[in-house]
Order: C-alpha cells, then sequence, then structure tokens
C-alpha cells in the first residue's frame, strides 16, 4: 500500500470514528421532527377553524311551529312558521312535510310568505292498531340565505281519535 493510501486510510477511519461517537444527530433529529409536527398540525387547525368559522359566524339555524302540533288522521290543514335562532319569521323557506311513523300519500311542500308562515293541507293516516305516529318537517333555507336547518325540527303528532 502507498502512503498515499495508507493516509486516506487513516483520515477515512478517523472520520468513521468521529461519526460514530458523535451522537448529537441522533438525539436532535427526531426531537426537531416531533417539534416541527406539532407546530404544523397546530397552524393547519387554526388555519381550519379560520376558515370554517367565516362561513359559521353567519348562518343561523332555522326550526318550524306547526300549530296544531297534534292532530287526528284525515284531511286538515296545518300552519306552519319557519322561524331563525332568534325567533324572527323567515320568509321565503320551504316546509316540506313527509310520513315518518304516521303516512302521508304525497310529499307536501309550501313556501313561507312574509310573515315567514305557510299553510299546508294534509290528509295523515295510522297504521292498524296505531294509536299514534309522526310527521316529519324539513326546512330548505331560501337560497343565497345565511340560514341552515342541521338540526331535527319540531315534529306534528298524529293521534287517533
Amino acid at each position: 500500500m502507498s502512503v498515499r493510501q495508507r493516509l486516506r486510510t487513516r483520515r477515512t477511519n478517523r472520520k468513521l470514528q468521529l461519526f460514530r461517537s458523535d451522537d448529537r444527530a441522533i438525539e436532535g433529529l427526531p426531537i426537531r421532527l416531533v417539534i416541527a409536527l406539532v407546530v404544523g398540525v397546530a397552524s393547519l387547525s387554526v388555519m381550519m377553524n379560520m376558515l370554517s368559522g367565516l362561513n359559521g359566524l353567519a348562518v343561523s339555524e332555522l326550526d318550524a311551529k306547526p300549530t296544531p302540533e297534534v292532530v287526528q288522521p284525515g284531511h286538515q290543514s296545518v300552519d306552519i312558521s319557519v322561524i331563525d335562532s332568534d325567533g324572527k319569521p323567515v320568509s321565503g323557506a320551504t316546509v316540506v312535510v313527509k310520513g315518518d311513523s304516521a303516512t302521508l300519500e304525497h310529499i307536501q311542500t309550501a313556501t313561507t310568505g312574509k310573515n315567514g308562515g305557510a299553510t299546508l293541507s294534509l290528509d295523515p293516516e295510522l297504521g292498524p292498531n296505531q294509536e299514534d305516529g309522526t310527521l316529519e318537517i324539513d326546512i330548505k333555507p331560501p337560497a343565497g340565505s345565511e340560514f341552515a336547518d342541521k338540526r331535527a325540527n319540531t315534529q306534528i303528532l298524529v293521534v287517533a281519535d
């Protein structure tokens, strides 16, 4: 072996020994990665909350108030008022009434007027040996409004004579 090769081998061995004895990279790198991951996830959650908060600030939940809330089987009219979370009437909302445990021959719809009310002609029926049932009310908010209907609305109770 030449002198040059021996020097190169010594330098390589010395570098390997220094590298093997240096444990800073082994300890520091995983901790830095964990810190970067935690900071990144926290930042992302704050940004997502801000983005979803922009939409959520202006949304008001709608509810339906049927009059009467309890009806008997057979043909009758039911007035339904659509109100926002502050109790104010909402005009231009579409009210949808469909059978739940009581049945309707057809789904009934109506649009609320300026006073937030709509009148629907319903003909609910109960099954054989069924003493009571319910009709489900859904609300489609006016297009382009800040309203939403995500929670369950008041139901209409149908009770046999």
